[in-house]
């Protein structure tokens, strides 16, 4: 029986060009075409780059998604907290996100974590959705980031790991 070649993987340098990419794709849909037309696509890469090659510990990770020879998602997990984690908007709702919180999920067992965190736009009704399905509740934390022209809002999303 064909299967298809889906997988969570360490990212390696490389993996920056299309994790950039996916990023730049995935804040299209939440933030706008404007918005997102006037980030400095090269800083962005710049910063992945690095993030990938010298974390700055051992407990900050980077995970790739990929859908046979194509990275189609990425996860940054910083100790306990997934900073980022997006998949490309053409492979949505296809177990791609699933695969990276799991990995990030059992990166932080590893490590001796006992609950993952993440933070979603308050007005980000996907991630918001896939965070509940995935058994993480609301944190109890709001917080304010800057954003293309404006503050935004990020609510806390939060789940105790149990064995």
């Amino acid at each position: 029986m064909p299967t298809a070649d889906v997988s969570a993987r360490p990212a390696v340098p490389g993996d920056e060009e299309a994790i950039t990419d996916i990023q730049l794709a995935a804040w299209r849909l939440t933030l706008g075409e404007d918005a997102v037309d006037e980030l400095p696509r090269d800083q962005i890469l710049a910063q992945w780059a690095s993030a990938i090659e010298s974390p700055p510990s051992r407990k900050h990770r980077m995970f790739i998604a990929t859908d046979g020879p194509n990275v189609v998602g990425f996860a940054a997990l910083a100790m306990t907290e997934i900073i980022a984690l997006e998949v490309a908007p053409e492979y949505r709702r296809l177990g791609h996100g699933s695969r990276l919180l799991a990995a990030c999920v059992d990166t932080v067992r590893i490590h001796g974590g006992g609950e993952i965190k993440a933070w979603a736009l308050e007005q980000d009704e996907v991630r918001t959705a896939f965070l509940r399905s995935a058994g993480l509740g609301e944190g109890g934390m709001r917080r304010g980031i800057d954003g293309p022209g404006d503050e935004l809002s990020e609510i806390l999303w939060k789940a105790t790991l149990v064995d």
